[in-house]
């Protein structure tokens, strides 16, 4: 007759010990795979004419703008940079004119970019060739449910001096001090992960353990999500998504581009974008489009677009009211401003006009737009209410109505 094998029975300590140590494995290999799909690099491009930097520096910089001479001079020079940035990214990304365009005009406003579309449409080569392009610092955030806030911020590490034996505690910075952030699916991070990135991206610092650390200008956040992939995903929250000054929607190539993305990438040897730009470059650029000035009927129209998405506004219209559940926030207004600045500097003028204002609106709205039940169930998108409210509001009434008022004054001047 065999004999019994003992059971060994555990106490309550050792188990709770097991426990610990299973669970700080588990951590420890989470995190190390965590920070393997975080790619914080420093990019190196080649680079075209160093000393052309500090030339482009001195042609955007400079005094006023009362001087209509110097006026022209410096928006010039402001569209020979900007045609020459496009040009780079342009030759690694076949098409997509529009996007490229507003990205760099994103860019150029000091703000964020929220780029959507399928996956495969070259979203991510855009940013990683707006990098060599520019010479930023670039870092790479590639979003899963695992990563947490320290993952991205960076945290604080007890650190042992080797000559003296002393601990201290200090921070490690995380990927996003860089100056060229790519937050890649980032729909696919927790809601408490999403939230480590609204005070960078509004205040431009990172509050690690009560400290608070600035970060390097120009600091340009670029995120990507596949709007199809709804499984593992989590809706970015109204304050993270008014954060981002547009939201670019990525179409899909036509038969010309899709002919001409087989020829670079399956024939030749990709071409790398060359370094054109710096960051000294982009803030007096920043600067620059900042003071052009602005017509007070193209302020007037901007204030009417935005109040004309309040459903209980008084410039809504009577159709849009039933699908709107909330409007964009003041943010939506600076936003159409400022792109509206740099898109008049891209074409070489100082004043804004219309067409400027209407070429951004869009895209500074989509994403700020709440709908209604009303709108979900007829299935109608936030940039399809966009496109009604811009086309419910002609710029022509708002020019017709300043244009009679300053007849009135004119008038009462005269007759005073």
């Amino acid at each position: 007759m065999s004999k019994k094998t003992p059971r060994r029975v555990f106490s309550a300590p050792s188990v709770a010990r097991l426990a610990a140590t299973t669970w700080a494995i588990t951590r420890a290999t989470t995190r190390a795979t965590t920070r393997a799909t975080i790619q914080a690099t420093q990019r190196t491009a080649p680079v075209a004419d160093p000393q052309s930097f500090a030339t482009d520096e001195r042609e955007l910089d400079g005094g006023g703008l009362d001087d209509i001479a110097e006026a022209r001079r410096r928006c010039e020079a402001f569209r020979k940079i900007f045609a020459r940035l496009r040009a780079e990214v342009a030759k690694a990304l076949a098409g997509q004119r529009e996007v490229v365009d507003l990205a760099l005009v994103s860019l150029f406003a000091d703000g964020h970019l929220l780029l959507e579309g399928v996956p495969g449409l070259g979203k991510t080569l855009l940013v990683r060739s707006l990098a060599s392009a520019t010479g930023l610092g670039f870092s790479r955030i590639q979003f899963t449910p695992d990563v947490m806030p320290a993952d991205v911020t960076g945290t604080s590490i007890l650190v042992e001096d080797e000559a003296t034996g002393r601990r201290a505690v200090r921070f490690r910075p995380g990927p996003l001090f860089a100056q060229l952030v790519l937050a890649d699916e980032i729909n696919r991070a927790s809601p408490k992960t999403q939230s480590a990135l609204l005070e960078a991206m509004q205040e431009r610092s990172v509050t690690v353990g009560g400290e608070t650390h600035t970060l390097v200008r120009p600091f340009f956040v670029m995120a990507t999500q596949n709007p199809i992939e709804q499984e593992g995903t989590f809706p970015l929250p109204e304050a993270q998504l008014d954060r981002f000054l547009l939201k670019l929607e990525v179409p899909p190539p036509d038969r010309e581009t899709l002919r001409e993305i087989l020829e670079r990438t399956t024939k030749a040897e990709l071409v790398l974008p060359t370094q054109v730009v710096d960051a000294r470059t982009i803030i007096a650029a920043q600067k620059l489009a900042r003071r052009i000035p602005m017509a007070p009927e193209v302020q007037d129209w901007i204030v009417r677009i935005v109040l004309a998405t309040h459903p209980d506004g008084e410039f809504c219209a009577d159709d849009n009211r039933r699908l709107i559940r909330i409007g964009a926030s003041p943010r939506a207004a600076q936003a159409i401003a400022t792109c509206a600045r740099v898109v008049a500097l891209m074409a070489g003028r100082y004043a804004v006009s219309f067409a400027d204002a209407r070429k951004v609106a869009r895209a500074a709205l989509r994403h700020r737009i709440q709908r209604s039940f009303e709108a979900e169930s007829e299935g109608l998108s936030s940039d399809e209410i966009a496109r009604r409210v811009i086309a419910a509001t002609p710029t022509e009434l708002v020019a017709a109505t300043h244009a009679a008022k300053a007849t009135t004054d004119k008038s009462s001047r005269a007759s005073a």
